[in-house]
């Protein structure tokens, strides 16, 4: 008995082929997004970032472990960007506590989102674990940029203080986060809807 169950949570714990491939596909098209700059939808006040999607998509088909692998290369690559195309808040992408722990816990975090949320339509429940999976970049980017940051992000912005720093940070969080949240709700739901369908009819 306890050798079955040692086999069982040895075979939860391991990635399988179809899982790493998700995972290179995913990470895949996250990258191809950001190098061809088609990951940014244009809205009247700012773009709204696609990025991130791969990694909810991820989470919520494929679990934890494969949601969190692809934030870890979407972070990393976020690394790699600040790096070679620099901007005035680069310095932040720099510091991986920034760069890949929020992107880790998209894909973590939509996966548990996913799994209470009590909605019996799925399509609800899928959007709203993309609106919050959206919302956990954006809170935990901003939010550790902030508190890592609050002197250097004054500087840069040209603000007079730490206080005016947080309230730039919250404007940001509102006026970019939301729109990019309601984008993924958008574009996720059909996706996962649609892929759901193929695997039932498999």
């Amino acid at each position: 008995m306890e050798t079955s169950l040692k086999k069982t949570k040895s075979k939860k714990s391991k990635l399988t082929v179809r899982q790493m491939a998700i995972v290179g596909m995913l990470s895949g098209i996250s990258i191809f997004l950001g190098v061809t700059k088609l990951g940014f939808i244009p809205l009247p006040a700012m773009s709204a970032t696609i990025l991130h999607l791969p990694v909810i998509i991820g989470g919520i088909l494929e679990g934890p472990l494969v949601g969190g692998l692809i934030g870890l290369i979407f972070g990393l690559f976020s690394m790699f960007q600040a790096i070679t195309t620099p901007t005035l808040t680069s310095f932040m992408f720099l510091n991986p506590i920034i760069a890949l722990l929020p992107r880790i816990l998209i894909g973590v975090g939509s996966y548990y989102i996913y799994k209470i949320i009590a909605f019996k339509k799925d399509t609800v429940r899928v959007s709203i674990t993309a609106f919050l999976g959206s919302i956990i970049n954006t809170v935990g980017v901003l939010g550790l940029g902030y508190l890592i940051y609050a002197d250097k992000l004054s500087a840069v912005w040209n603000l007079p203080n730490n206080k005016a720093a947080a309230i730039t940070c919250l404007t940001i969080a509102t006026t970019n986060g939301i729109p990019e949240a309601l984008v993924a709700a958008v574009i996720v739901t059909p996706i996962i809807i649609a892929m759901k369908k193929i695997r039932k009819s498999k």
